[in-house]
């Protein structure tokens, strides 16, 4: 039987966020931390055409920053100086500038295998030890912790068990958490595309009857397309050759980034807005996309998640009782939750606002993004949740 403090089932960008964020204070304190990960990360970064991608607001970029991490993040960081947000067909806008917030950026897009290489290479290995490829099939409730059962037989105790394995958690359903679900009857297509023009740092973000769509700045002169259309729909575009999809694309963007003129692999995800009914338990947390999963044309999902395991950190590492503590974890989600559920409502009321063609909302949201560009409270307001700083 394996002890140790703290283990983080899955180690993706949020579970190794989390060591991370703990490791410093961990050491001193003699915990700890094992990450459980199905896939083992590389042992170097590899640049990829292909490589999906995160847009972290300017919120978690100072997470980041805070950490010491970013100066290892940036050289890959494509910055987001500007946001174009128009609805197809209507003549109003909403632009949103760096500049007027007072900003370097509203936020960054970085590649996920980059970022992850990032935070693998700064986690300390006297503290942090994985243990990949492995599974956890099983979690027992112990009086001072969990009992993990992996995949080869072997075990593991711990204190605090951190439930980080994505949005699909088996796990999750095992220990009888319940989840709400409200499908969006949407998928979103996910690709990389070259344009003919210089990005510029401009990301858009356009709105039609079918469904949102954002064009994303990335490295190299790349823009990360987020394309939401009705599920049968989208499957009929992954079905497309590339020149045939690079028509429909353009036709449905526009020109503002000039002819796109190549794409990468696409990817496809059926989209719904999901919650767990508990995050937190003696001795458990639910954390990331096993916790709360977005639709991402806000960009919205990972960045709550990041700010749910800094403060996740900062309640641990502020309390003096034994890990696993109720009232600790407790005390921890109530701090969430005005975020969790501001971050939550705005992304799905942005969606489904702007993803209807009914005659009477559609002119109300061409005044609305008019309002947006002519009324400096609201499109600051607009631009604090688009930073992730709506509750800061």
């Amino acid at each position: 039987m394996h002890q140790v403090d703290i283990a983080i089932i899955g180690g993706g960008l949020v579970g190794a966020s989390l060591a991370m964020a703990l490791q410093g204070e961990a050491k001193q304190r003699g915990w700890r931390i094992c990450l459980i990960e199905p896939f083992t990360p590389g042992n170097a970064y590899q640049p990829s055409y292909d490589a999906r991608s995160t847009a972290l607001s300017f919120g978690s970029q100072q997470i980041y920053q805070r950490l010491g991490l970013w100066q290892q993040i940036s050289p890959r960081a494509e910055p987001i100086k500007q946001i174009h947000v128009s609805d197809r067909g209507r003549f109003a806008a909403a632009r949103l500038s760096a500049e007027e917030e007072g900003v370097p950026a509203l936020g960054y897009v970085v590649e996920n295998a980059w970022l992850g290489e990032c935070l693998w290479q700064a986690l300390d290995p006297d503290v942090v030890s994985w243990r990949s490829p492995a599974h956890v099939t099983r979690m027992q409730a112990l009086a001072e912790g969990y009992q993990l059962t992996l995949d080869d037989g072997s075990e593991i105790e711990c204190g605090l068990a951190i439930l980080a394995e994505g949005g699909r958690s088996c796990l999750r359903e095992q220990l009888g958490i319940a989840v709400s679900s409200m499908p969006y009857g949407q998928s979103a297509l996910i690709a990389n595309v070259s344009p003919q023009d210089a990005h510029n740092g401009l990301a858009f973000e356009r709105f039609t009857e079918e469904g949102p769509m954002a064009m994303l700045p990335l490295a190299d002169n790349r823009c990360a397309l987020v394309w939401t259309r009705a599920t049968s729909e989208a499957e009929r575009l992954m079905q497309l050759d590339d020149a045939a999809f690079l028509r429909e694309l353009q036709q449905a963007f526009g020109y503002r980034l000039g002819s796109l003129r190549q794409v990468g692999t696409r990817h496809l995800y059926s989209l719904a807005l999901t919650a767990a009914q508990e995050q937190v338990r003696q001795h458990l947390v639910v954390l990331g996309n096993a916790a709360h999963s977005l639709h991402p044309i806000a960009g919205q999902g990972f960045n709550l998640s990041l700010r749910d395991t800094w403060g996740l950190a900062e309640a641990l590492l502020q309390s003096t009782a034994p890990l696993g503590d109720l009232a600790t974890l407790q005390r921890y989600l109530s701090s969430q939750q005005s975020d969790q559920q501001l971050t939550v409502g705005f992304s799905d009321q942005v969606t489904r606002l702007f993803s209807t063609g009914q005659p009477l909302l559609a002119a109300g949201r061409n005044l609305g993004l008019l309002g947006l560009d002519l009324l400096p409270p609201a499109k600051r307001w607009f631009a604090r949740q688009a930073m992730g700083l709506g509750t800061r």
